[in-house]
């Protein structure tokens, strides 16, 4: 019983001081903070297809989704991007893209 006892302290030991120092866990999360989400600009809400404006009687809205924010017209707008995100993202993507090169 001692055997094991001592083989599982060392082996907890070793793996404390590779993958799990206090080291490495500070990385992970200086990496993690210097990973942020970046606004997409999109001034168009890709789901409904309505000018973002807070003047027009909606509360805009916004998700971030895979590191970028994503705006909408409205709350309700953020089920259906999250139902199909890739296709509602590029959307968003495209129209950004368009207004830049104008």
């Amino acid at each position: 019983m001692k055997k094991i006892g001592s083989v599982l302290i060392l082996a907890g030991a070793v793996m404390a001081g590779s993958a799990f120092s206090p080291v490495t866990l500070y990385a992970i999360a200086e990496e993690k903070a210097a990973v942020q989400a970046v606004d997409v600009g999109n001034k168009i809400c890709p789901v409904s297809g309505e000018k973002i404006d807070a003047a027009s009687g909606m509360a805009p809205a916004a998700y971030e989704y895979n590191g970028k924010i994503y705006n909408f017209c409205c709350p309700g707008c953020i089920a259906t991007f999250k139902a199909d995100p890739e296709k509602y993202g590029k959307v968003a993507e495209d129209e950004v893209a368009a207004a830049q090169v104008k």
